[in-house]
């Protein structure tokens, strides 16, 4: 992952910007230049029930300039720092619709953006903008906690069986990615693939049932082995590398709990190029239950942003 520019989504109603300082402290290390976006929309100043033509106009302009001397002063001590900031400010919605167009045009190497705590839950609460984001975004995606960054470890869950229908060098991008960003960021980086066989109350095939317990140490063996043939490929320590027996939308949260996980990597596959799109039932319920960053890569050649 070499990082050029960042593209960082500016939440306009928080004080706190959890994703710029995520964003800067990726920009310090690694060099790379960004852009923070502001997308604004205020329906009051969007139609003429209150003003005619020309006072909507001006209003409009007068607002979106005080948004961007907020900016302004968001920037000024990184610029000072040395990190080199752009800005940009638009009007419109949908967000995510603001935000896609905006990657589309800018290509940017990694995007950041505030995902929100709901109450006291600890995990992250992804909107409906973030879940957009995450199905139609054709740059990398990083969804920031609110949580204090630790700066230890980073996990990339992958999947080297494709069964979750990934291609091959999703696979390969997240190692290279995970690697990356791991020296960038001096974190201890961990490579986690989980699988479950088929529960025994499931299985339907008499033969399989009679033969169980060889058919879980064929799927164990099988999992092992491609886990292993695609970790061959890297200079990868065993003690970081971590095949787990379970349903990844338990084992992954967990795993990510236990090892104190600063940024959890994974790849997504949209459904198709429709808004309602999933990127599949088992990674939703990845992504609604952990408790840390988000860095997420979507398979390529799914489309651009425009095609969404």
């Amino acid at each position: 992952m070499k990082l050029h520019q960042l593209l960082v989504v500016i939440d306009p109603s928080q004080d706190a910007q959890p994703a710029l300082e995520r964003a800067t402290m990726l920009a310090r290390k690694s060099g790379a230049s960004m852009e923070l976006l502001l997308c604004e929309f205020n329906a009051t100043l969007d139609n003429g029930l209150w003003f005619d033509g020309s006072s909507l106009e001006k209003n409009r302009t007068s607002f979106l300039e005080h948004r961007r001397q907020w900016l302004e002063q968001l920037a000024a001590p990184l610029r000072s720092a040395g990190v080199d900031v752009e800005l940009e400010v638009r009007w419109g919605k949908p967000l995510h619709r603001m935000i896609l167009t905006r990657i589309a045009e800018l290509k940017p190497d990694l995007v950041f953006k505030s995902a929100r705590n709901q109450g006291l839950f600890k995990r992250l609460f992804l909107t409906n903008t973030c879940w957009q984001l995450i199905r139609h975004s054709s740059s990398p995606l990083w969804l920031v906690h609110h949580g204090k960054w630790q700066g230890r470890r980073l996990c990339a869950a992958l999947d080297p069986l494709h069964s979750a229908d990934k291609p091959a060098n999703l696979d390969h991008r997240l190692i290279a990615a995970a690697r990356e960003l791991g020296e960038q960021l001096d974190l201890e980086a961990h490579y986690l693939h989980s699988y479950a066989p088929l529960p025994r109350t499931l299985v339907f095939d008499a033969e399989l049932v009679a033969d169980y317990e060889h058919y879980v140490e064929r799927c164990a063996t099988q999992h092992r082995e491609a886990f292993e043939q695609l970790l061959s490929q890297y200079p990868i320590p065993l003690p970081n590398t971590h095949l787990l027996e379970g349903f990844a939308e338990e084992v992954i949260p967990r795993f990510v709990r236990e090892q104190e996980i600063d940024l959890l990597m994974m790849g997504a596959v949209a459904r198709g190029s429709l808004d309602t799109a999933l990127i599949g039932n088992t990674a939703e319920r990845v992504l609604e239950a952990v408790e840390c960053d988000l860095l997420v890569l979507r398979a390529e050649n799914e489309g651009s942003a425009e095609e969404q």
